[in-house]
């Protein structure tokens, strides 16, 4: 089991059932993602999403939920994305009641960046 291929499979197993228990914890409450977008070594571009929700004890639970391999950082490719992202596991964004992000301009943008086209919605 050192092939680089299993090891991956065995990664991306436990990624999707992991993901799976945060959904099904989270039910049908609204929740919140904290988004970061960068370059990896291999200079792909990639996008890390955090899920913030309350869970039925009253805690704040910040869950990681993903990284994703994104072609471009523009904000039309980056909501394209998130949505995917969270229509993959069953979930709304109108259920998305907050949205957290570096500083960068495409993300914070008043009128073009990503917060502003999802709050659109």
């Amino acid at each position: 089991m050192t092939s680089p291929d299993v090891q991956k499979d065995i990664v991306r197993a436990c990624a999707v059932e992991i993901s799976h228990a945060v959904v099904t914890e989270l039910g049908d409450s609204c929740f919140s993602i904290l988004v970061d977008e960068s370059r990896d070594v291999s200079t792909k571009e990639q996008m890390a999403v955090v899920l913030c929700y309350v869970d039925k004890r009253g805690r704040v639970v910040n869950q990681f939920f993903g990284i994703l391999h994104v072609e471009n950082t523009n904000v039309v490719t980056l909501k394209s994305a998130i949505e995917a992202m969270l229509a993959n596991y069953g979930l709304s964004i109108s259920r998305l009641h907050g949205q957290g992000y570096d500083g960068a301009t495409n993300m914070r943008g008043e009128f073009n960046g990503l917060k502003t086209l999802i709050l659109k919605e």
